[in-house]
């Protein structure tokens, strides 16, 4: 579902912790908004009902159903470079992504969400 970068993996450890036996992970989410029609959105959850699960040497990540279909063949990145540090999502299903590197607009409409203009 979405793959899992071997520097997200370390940076995924240290945030959720060394076992996520207990279903927490990474949860990684498309919403409306940003300047490019959806946006990502990340944070540390339970895994529910429903949920897709990507996982590589313990690293767990989590996406509901209604973003799986923006993610599919994705990749959650980890970087820390001069533009900037933090979690990045590579995405094949992005026709454009806006300069804030977290809103994209979708090749094509999934789901039923529009890819209506709004602000970060």
């Amino acid at each position: 579902m979405l793959a899992i970068s071997a520097s997200a993996v370390s940076h995924l450890r240290s945030l959720v912790g060394e076992d996520s036996s207990g279903g927490r992970g990474l949860r990684v989410l498309v919403e409306r908004g940003g300047c490019a029609g959806l946006q990502y959105g990340m944070k540390v959850d339970e895994k529910r009902e429903g949920d897709f699960v990507s996982e590589r040497e313990g690293s767990r990540v989590l996406v509901d159903a209604e973003s799986a279909s923006f993610l599919k063949g994705a990749e959650l990145d980890y970087c820390d470079d001069l533009t900037g540090t933090g979690f990045r999502i590579v995405n094949p299903n992005a026709a454009r992504s806006c300069g804030c590197g977290t809103s994209f607009e979708p090749a094509t409409q999934a789901s039923g969400v529009g890819s209506e203009a709004g602000t970060h």
